[in-house]
């Protein structure tokens, strides 16, 4: 035995609840006929249970996914809105608050019958989104009564993250980019009319008044006017809802533009879709059930880990050195229970005193 070897677990906060939101995905035959149809379909179902895991909301949406050529497009989506009024959906909203975002958001929210961006009366809700508030009977009027419909140009994406070709996009985000958007974000400046969707009420300009302009580069995602986790995308032609990309940046889910190569997870977009409606779920906090040594083989088993979420084992020999100066030895991809194992070779020195070892999630 190796003297001295010990294992920190850091980074979750939390428990889970019980899942509730349930996606139901239908694979057109553009899929089904697909020669990597089987990874295509694994990389769907690992983004859907990604945000099965994330929300709590008792409601199920449907989504068909089909495959598309359009060139210089990753993917896109259509889905069903209906108008209500403003006063309607903050009700609901407020009816169904159930995190601290939610508090924030609602609390910077105008009361009255116009709402805070534009000043109509009239909202444009999703169907998807418009059950999570709990307003039910407005069924999606798509062929098949689907609440979504998502096309991929698969053969512009990188299928998995096991294989990454610098020159592609990644499937995994533009699904979940794609989810998003049938979830509910969006805005109504990409049809260019006054009658809001709800991440048009979290607009905000940089001095903290809520805008609807597309002038300029002043519009940023935020739930108090004062902090700004994302800037909107300002350029025309491209989706008003989604992310700024102009010059140096960090890729992220939302991108009005994504960025060949890059594998991003959705952590603001989480934040948007939880203060329109959807219920957001602490991050559970995982369990090592075992850890086993073999020369200089380590070997973690654990339970309970963020179903499909990738996860890093960092390493130290020094406990105090912060965590972004730690070394990454594994990653990865935990599977739909949040079950977990990390086979890390040439990583145990018989000659170390101690060493340390972190288990971080990706966001």
């Amino acid at each position: 035995m190796h003297r001295g070897r010990s294992l920190a677990v850091a980074v979750f906060v939390g428990g889970m609840s019980a899942q509730a939101l349930v996606i139901v995905p239908t694979f057109d035959s553009s899929i089904t006929s697909d020669p990597n149809a089987a990874t295509i379909e694994s990389t769907i179902n690992t983004a859907i249970q990604f945000y099965q895991a994330r929300f709590s909301d008792p409601i199920t949406v449907t989504v068909e996914f089909q495959e598309i050529t359009t060139a210089g497009l990753f993917g896109h989506s259509s889905w069903w809105y209906y108008n209500i009024s403003y006063s309607q959906y903050l009700t609901a909203l407020q009816q169904d608050s159930a995190t601290s975002n939610d508090t924030v958001a609602l609390a910077n929210l105008s009361s009255g019958t116009g709402n805070p961006v534009t000043g109509t009366s009239t909202m444009r809700v999703k169907t998807a989104n418009l059950r999570a508030v709990g307003i039910t009977g407005l069924n999606s009027g798509i062929s098949g009564g689907y609440d979504g419909v998502i096309g991929l140009h698969t053969s512009e994406l990188n299928l998995s993250r096991v294989s990454i070709n610098p020159s592609k996009g990644d499937l995994l985000a533009t699904v979940e980019h794609e989810l998003d958007e049938v979830l509910g974000l969006g805005s109504a400046l990409d049809e260019n009319v006054t009658n809001p969707f709800p991440e048009d009420l979290f607009r905000y300009n940089s001095t903290g008044s809520h805008t609807f302009t597309t002038n300029g580069d002043n519009a940023y995602f935020s739930i108090d006017g004062t902090n700004f986790p994302a800037r909107f995308n300002q350029i025309a032609g491209e989706d008003y809802g989604d992310w700024w990309v102009a010059g140096a940046h960090v890729p992220q889910v939302q991108d009005a533009f994504a960025t060949d190569g890059a594998t991003p997870n959705p952590k603001t977009e989480l934040i948007a879709l939880d203060v329109i409606g959807y219920n957001l779920l602490p991050v559970p906090q995982p369990a090592i059930s075992s850890i086993s040594l073999s020369g200089t083989q380590l070997v973690l088993n654990g339970t309970n880990g963020l179903a499909s979420a990738t996860y890093y084992v960092l390493t130290s020999t020094n406990l105090a050195l912060p965590l972004l100066q730690w070394t990454t030895v594994a990653t990865n991809s935990l599977g739909t229970n949040g079950n977990f194992t990390f086979t890390i070779p040439n990583v145990v020195n018989p000659d170390e005193a101690k060493r340390f070892f972190a288990l971080q999630l990706q966001l």
